[in-house]
């Protein structure tokens, strides 16, 4: 299994601080993420991005959870066989889960250049596969945790911070 890490500068230490603490999130949202469903598929994100805005948190860091969360959420739909999102939200930060059931991602380096794209022709139809979603997460989060490789099961995770 491949791991990939981006940890965006100066959050090192925030980090280390989230994983080491044994606390439970204040909400925990699940949505499951089917195959091909173009017609749902980021109504898990507008929900997160709609329950964190009636709790406060300021409109930029709204903006990127919505973009990394609706970049996953797509990337599932469309690369894989159905998976599921879960949301952990904290007083400080929210970690979002992107599991899915499949195929995996045969090299995950290739897989954030800008513009590489494994997307089949009917996603292209829909206008996805432009090859930006893990870029674009990449670029929204706080950290970012890939783990999969081809023929197996893919872990998306994300930590943004409220502040």
């Amino acid at each position: 299994m491949a791991d990939y890490w981006n940890i965006a500068p100066g959050m090192e230490n925030a980090l280390k601080e989230c994983f080491s603490r044994e606390v439970e999130a204040d909400v925990t949202l699940e949505f499951v993420i089917p195959e091909k469903d173009f017609n749902n598929a980021g109504k898990g994100s507008s929900e997160v991005k709609n329950l964190l805005k009636r709790l406060g948190v300021d409109s930029e860091i709204l903006r990127r959870i919505a973009v990394a969360s609706y970049e996953a959420e797509i990337n599932v739909a469309a690369h894989s066989v159905g998976g599921k999102m879960t949301s952990l939200i904290y007083d400080d930060m929210i970690h979002i889960k992107f599991e899915d059931n499949g195929p995996g991602i045969a090299d995950i380096k290739q897989a954030m250049v800008p513009g590489y794209s494994t997307a089949d022709d009917l996603v292209r139809e829909f206008g996805f596969g432009a090859g930006l979603g893990l870029p674009n997460i990449e670029k929204n989060s706080d950290a970012l945790h890939i783990s999969s490789e081809a023929g197996q099961a893919t872990l998306v995770e994300f930590l943004i911070f409220f502040s």
